[in-house]
């Protein structure tokens, strides 16, 4: 599976970012108040919402605004370009949630050989997006040095399943496989050579 591009890090992203998990759930209500619920997913998609207060369209350090760096605009609406809108998937590493370690996501039974990757948030264990490096894999504790293999995007598969009740853990970073959610992006120039993005509007997507 080809590795979707990344959102670029260019300077002037401002607060405040925004970050909604939702899920979809079917209720049937009744007269009498009571009602039935129904969960359509297991596990959430995530709205981000990010603001850049400083892109600079100058093609040189020199003249662009200090700090913001040459071309940030051409950089961050070339990527939109590029992805043409919804249509493409890109990966949005979360500066708050990208990084886990030793974190235990399965048990072994003796026959499975292949796991998706997760990661706990507070009591709530999920699967990760997709993994961008995978550090360390320990079995009840013990780090492995060979015998499995990271399949993007989120696949641990060993070459001997591991065996019943053993812990499979791992030291590991993740991003969350997104696209945008609108077609269009309104950039304003505010000033000569410098632009603001007041709303950038993504979600993530299911692998």
């Amino acid at each position: 599976m080809t590795t979707p591009p990344s959102l670029p890090a260019v300077a002037g992203l401002g607060w405040s970012r925004h970050k909604k998990p939702g899920f979809s759930t079917r209720v049937a209500s009744h007269v009498s108040g009571r009602e039935v619920r129904v969960a359509l997913m297991s596990y959430p998609l995530y709205e981000f919402e990010a603001v850049y207060n400083g892109l600079s369209s100058a093609a040189t350090s020199a003249t662009a605004q200090a700090g913001l760096g040459a071309s940030s605009l051409q950089s961050l609406m070339g990527f939109f370009l590029q992805l043409q809108g919804q249509f493409g998937t890109f990966l949005y590493t979360d500066p708050d949630d990208n990084t886990v370690t030793g974190q235990a996501f399965a048990t072994g039974d003796g026959s499975t050989t292949s796991f998706t990757i997760m990661r706990s948030l507070g009591g709530f264990l999920e699967p990760v997006g997709w993994v961008t490096n995978l550090a360390n894999v320990y079995l009840n504790g013990t780090r492995q040095t060979s015998g499995y293999s990271l399949t993007t995007p989120n696949t641990l598969a060993f070459t001997t399943a591991p065996g019943s009740g053993v812990v499979v853990s791992a030291d590991f970073s993740y991003a969350f496989q997104c696209r945008f959610l609108d077609d269009q992006m309104d950039f304003e120039e505010f000033m000569a050579n410098l632009w603001k993005l007041s709303s950038m509007k993504f979600r993530s997507v299911k692998p």
